[in-house]
């Protein structure tokens, strides 16, 4: 028997000990029967017994997890508005502080201000499977088309205890591979976000050779859920369209004849964790790890989606007032309202010359109101210290690339002596760091507004980026 599988028969046995204690016979505990929710929660709060405490905390989640869409909503609308911070001791608390800032003062404080619910929160994870279950809570609130101050808090007390439950230091860090029991492996089918897993022989396409390679975090309280998964290829050279890795009929290597490790696909698996990042430090590890088992490898790269950049785009088309984009190439940008542009060679060559260049100003202009880079994917790679390396065009021609980038995908590259500088540079002065081939993209849109003769921008962009990487496709 495993330690978590131990440790899971033991919570649910003295559970199983507390409810017969508590839920059978006497007076005090048919008034726990008979309760709602609400009294179950306020009596979970005042329990000093651990196995009455526990049994609490299993009633609460099994009724809670037998609630329609309106009980449940209700449910969380109750954590928010009866379990907030005891207001008649947090202004006590701020009166003491005022005229006394002493330690203690500033305990008392902080004691007041959290609210009762990460408390109960807290007792609820008590329960058998309790943390699962909390997971799932917070999926639903997340999926709650409520978005008050009062949705605000409550995910605010999720995300401040998930940050301290899934901590780095209780990750365990497992390689995936075709001899993984096959309840695993399900998921892994399941929760792949990226780039679809159609069945078991795509799969074992993606595990079974020697050159694939795939980890996943997981958590003790989670044992067989897998929190977020990376695949990577092992290559002779950075690839810069997904059907070099996934194509079928490939060329395999030998593991030791690699120089190139590319990160292909990274999913986050639990949607309660929206949030909670994983992938920063399973990138790090997953580098580690391939570095020590195989020393030959050089490069450390993704080739990565770029899920908002069609979205952007079409407000930089729509837009009346954008300056930054020439008349000639809004009229050359109408072609991609053709679905069969990208089979047309001439018509594929003239969307190339002006849709890199923009992407291009997407990276490396373009900023949320925080000041931040516009694309999620490029947010998390950047902001973990990778460089943008290239920009390919028609990197991935499936369906869903096509509707969110226009077939756009990106290398970002892991080089190890610069991650800190690289994150150091947009955490402080929001600087994206990037490869001379992607500025030099950028300053072809400098010469399109200025009515420059073009011909940078013609040249074809495969020979701008060999430079760089030694060359695209394998």
């Amino acid at each position: 028997m495993s330690e978590a599988s131990f440790f899971t028969d033991m919570l649910q046995s003295i559970t199983d000990r507390g409810r017969q204690l508590l839920f059978s016979g006497a007076r005090a505990t048919q008034v726990a029967a008979k309760a709602d929710l609400q009294t179950l929660c306020e009596m979970l709060l005042s329990s000093r017994g651990e196995a009455s405490g526990m049994a609490l905390a299993a009633e609460i989640l099994d009724r809670w997890g037998a609630l329609e869409s309106e009980g449940a909503q209700a449910f969380l609308d109750m954590l928010h508005e009866k379990f907030g911070p005891d207001t008649t001791k947090l202004d006590q608390a701020i009166e003491n502080y005022r005229t006394d800032k002493s330690s203690a003062a500033i305990i008392a404080l902080h004691q007041a201000a959290e609210p009762r619910r990460q408390e109960l929160l807290r007792r609820l994870n008590h329960a058998p499977n309790g943390t699962a279950k909390l997971v799932r809570m917070r999926e639903q609130l997340l999926a709650s088309k409520d978005q008050s101050a009062g949705y605000h808090a409550l995910d605010a007390d999720f995300t401040h205890l998930f940050g301290s439950w899934f901590n780095r230091g209780f990750l365990t860090l497992r390689p995936i591979d075709w001899s993984t029991p096959a309840y695993i492996l399900e998921k892994i089918i399941k929760y792949e976000a990226v780039h679809e897993i159609a069945g078991w022989e795509e799969l074992r396409s993606r595990l079974a050779p020697a050159d694939r390679r795939c980890f996943a975090f997981f958590h003790p309280r989670l044992a067989d859920e897998p929190l977020v998964f990376v695949e990577v290829a092992l290559t002779r050279s950075v690839p810069s369209a997904i059907g070099d890795v996934l194509v079928e009929g490939r060329a395999q290597i030998n593991a030791d004849e690699a120089t190139t490790a590319v990160f292909y696909s990274i999913s986050n698996c639990q949607d309660g964790l929206r949030g909670i990042s994983f992938g920063n430090f399973l990138i790090k590890q997953v580098v580690e790890d391939l570095r020590r088992d195989l020393p030959g490898l050089k490069n450390f790269v993704t080739l990565s989606p770029v899920p908002g950049f069609a979205r952007w785009l079409a407000k930089v088309r729509a837009s009346t007032t954008d300056r930054l984009l020439p008349e000639a190439a809004r009229e050359t940008l109408m072609l991609l309202d053709d679905p069969n542009w990208l089979d047309d060679e001439k018509m594929a060559r003239e969307v190339e010359r002006v849709l890199l260049p923009l992407a291009a100003r997407y990276f490396l202009t373009e900023r949320t109101p925080e000041g931040r880079p516009v694309d999620p994917v490029a947010r998390f790679h950047l902001g973990n210290g990778a460089r943008l390396e290239r920009l390919n065009f028609l990197g991935d021609r499936s369906t869903k690339a096509m509707q969110q980038a226009h077939g756009l995908m990106v290398n970002y590259l892991y080089k190890l002596d610069d991650i800190v500088a690289n994150h150091e540079a947009l955490a402080q002065r929001g600087e994206v760091i990037a490869s001379p081939a992607v500025k030099s993209l950028l300053n072809q849109n400098d010469e399109g507004r200025s009515g420059g003769n073009g011909q940078q921008g013609s040249r074809p962009f495969a020979n701008i980026m060999n430079s760089t990487l030694g060359g695209g496709r394998k």
